[in-house]
């Protein structure tokens, strides 16, 4: 560690921040997003009543999937993104929470399952979605990338290179979406799983979160050298700014899970409960 901080004292911080404004856009984001969003409203208007696939009056949750981009857009542009790339590790922490924890769900619900079951249609595309969305391979991806760029090698190494941490970021999307899809999944093709699989899968989930999260806490020293080299915000000391992130991920992920599993757990139950009044009314 002690080399590396060295390193960095002598050549400077990796690269340099915007000076004089929070509110930079950062291009390539903007016009992903845009184009994402022009897709979507094409498809669930112009194109659905080309190709009959849904009648006019059709449910479209298009609050949710527009609310949804509006939280990538918040996570990756203006003050958060100047703050998570070139300051404070926290920062980029809370951002990966909302890229992997608050956005993925709003996109699955705001998903019409007469849209999304029409492109499983697809050639090759239902097989290997089934594949890929299963709890156990969705479980198994998603937290073998998210534990991956949390190792410090890799996130160093995404830290002052733009292409490798839009790569970072758009696979922590892409699995993050693959890793809710059993829980939120808005298709009658690839449904939901079973609300007692559901429950096991949320409080497994909170696993690794919860393990990074405590090792990056309790470190005695910063693990990130980019950040500790960092001008320091709000005299956040580099240690005391990493235990923060620590928190964050440990706790704001696992808050956000066992939420989930909270309200899933309580609509088991409830189906339990209305299943002999269900069997009464079928004699």
């Amino acid at each position: 560690m002690g080399s590396w901080l060295e390193l960095i004292a002598i050549v400077g911080h990796p690269f340099a921040p915007h000076q004089g404004s929070w509110l930079i856009i950062e291009p390539a984001v903007l016009t992903g997003l845009t184009l994402i969003g022009a897709l979507y409203l094409y498809a669930v208007g112009p194109w659905r009543r080309r190709a009959g696939w849904a009648p006019d009056n059709a449910r479209v949750p298009l609050g949710r999937f527009l609310l949804g981009l509006l939280v990538l857009f918040v996570a990756l542009q203006g003050p958060l993104h100047e703050l998570s790339d070139y300051y404070l590790f926290s920062a980029h922490m809370l951002q990966h929470l909302l890229v992997t924890m608050v956005a993925p769900p709003l996109l699955l619900t705001g998903l019409p399952s007469w849209l999304v079951d029409r492109l499983l249609l697809w050639r090759g595309v239902l097989p290997l979605a089934r594949a890929l969305t299963t709890p156990l391979v969705a479980f198994l991806v998603f937290n073998a990338v998210f534990a991956l760029w949390h190792a410090p090698q890799f996130y160093q190494a995404a830290l002052g290179r733009p292409l490798v941490h839009g790569l970072e970021h758009s696979l922590l999307l892409a699995t993050a979406l693959l890793t809710w899809w059993p829980i939120f999944s808005p298709s009658a093709r690839l449904p939901r799983a079973a609300l007692p699989v559901q429950i096991v899968y949320l409080f497994a989930q909170t696993i690794v979160p919860t393990i990074l999260g405590a090792l990056i806490t309790f470190a005695p020293a910063p693990l990130y050298p980019f950040y500790a080299a960092a001008p320091r915000m709000w005299g956040l000391a580099p240690l005391t700014d990493q235990q923060i992130a620590g928190l964050i991920m440990w706790l704001g992920g696992a808050l956000i899970m066992l939420a989930v599993l909270t309200a899933r757990f309580f609509r088991w139950l409830g189906l339990e409960a209305d299943e002999p009044a269900y069997h009464m009314l079928k004699r």
